[in-house]
């Protein structure tokens, strides 16, 4: 890693997952970057130009040393257990990751000695049944979350709002909406889609493809668009404040199903899965992105034609 005098240091704890990767290409790409990662020590983990280290989350002492060692200016905090289905399967985890979890980070980063930068990766789903009037949603929308991950991010962003209010911390905290692109993990309704799709393709399975609530309508942005925007706020965001980070656009998760059956190759019934709905699901959720818009001037790039044929590309490719 060349490192320049005038690079700033960022710690991307949580890098293995979707997102992680992605964000350090990011930082590379823009310059003005040193980058170290942190990962599990059972994952494996190879980005360019970018160091990894072990660390369990859990585990404080060793948050405290990798500060130490690192001392990092911006720490970009995408550790998560992510999947609202695995949270209500298995809450205790999501609980101890997600709460916990932040709740090291953000005591190692009281007590390091220095004063490096917080970003906390938040999710739209805190925001739960929002009312027809409150579409689209606005950050100071009051937060009803339905689901165990909800909860858990919720906690997360109040959390680190009181520890920026208590402590003097630089912390600020997204609130991100769906993000989707290649290498996402199946748990997730657009990858669930294509590979499926590909692997009726390739004659693996018979031409149904199971799905669950089509008619939720959700907001959709591309995970290139979305780390671009913590990049952004991680220099203009302020202090104690918390961002919407999406499209500013709400699709109806039919309408994401036809485009992708549109791209394939074979002719595709469509069938419900109960094991695919979840116990409670928000009819629509839908951006205001006013404010991330004015702290940084950002906005979205690549349209969601472009993602969902790249990200059924992704699927043919994989053996």
């Amino acid at each position: 890693m060349n490192k320049q005098p005038t690079d700033r240091r960022a710690l991307i704890v949580g890098a293995a997952g979707f997102v992680g990767k992605y964000l350090a290409d990011e930082l590379n790409a823009a310059g003005g970057w040193s980058v170290c990662v942190t990962k599990m020590p059972q994952e494996a983990l190879s980005i360019a130009s970018v160091t990894a280290y072990d660390l369990n989350i859990l585990d404080r002492a060793a948050v405290d040393t990798l500060l130490a060692e690192l001392r990092p200016e911006v720490i970009f905090h995408l550790a998560a257990q992510s999947s609202v289905a695995v949270s209500w399967k298995n809450p205790g985890l999501t609980v101890d990751v997600n709460i916990k979890g932040t709740l090291n980070l953000l005591d190692a980063v009281r007590d390091c000695g220095f004063s490096p930068r917080v970003l906390l990766i938040g999710s739209s789903e805190e925001y739960g049944a929002v009312a027809p009037e409150e579409i689209p949603v606005k950050e100071t929308t009051l937060p009803r979350p339905g689901n165990i991950y909800a909860v858990t991010k919720n906690t997360q962003n109040q959390l680190g709002r009181l520890y920026a209010q208590a402590y003097g911390l630089d912390i600020l905290s997204t609130r991100s909406f769906n993000h989707i692109g290649p290498n996402q993990t199946p748990l997730f309704v657009v990858a669930d889609f294509c590979r499926q799709v590909v692997e009726i393709e390739k004659g693996r399975h018979e031409p149904v493809l199971q799905v669950g609530n089509l008619s939720a309508k959700r907001d959709f942005t591309d995970v290139r668009d979305v780390v671009r925007a913590y990049r952004l706020l991680a220099l203009t965001g302020e202090k104690g404040e918390t961002y919407n980070v999406g499209q500013g656009k709400a699709v109806e998760i039919n309408a994401i199903l036809q485009m992708i059956l549109s791209l394939s190759k074979e002719t595709i019934q469509v069938e419900i899965d109960p094991a695919k709905l979840r116990p409670v699901d928000v009819p629509i959720i839908e951006a205001d992105i006013s404010k991330l818009q004015k702290a940084t001037g950002w906005k979205p790039e690549i349209s969601l034609g472009q993602t969902l044929e790249e990200t059924l590309t992704y699927w043919r490719n994989q053996a």
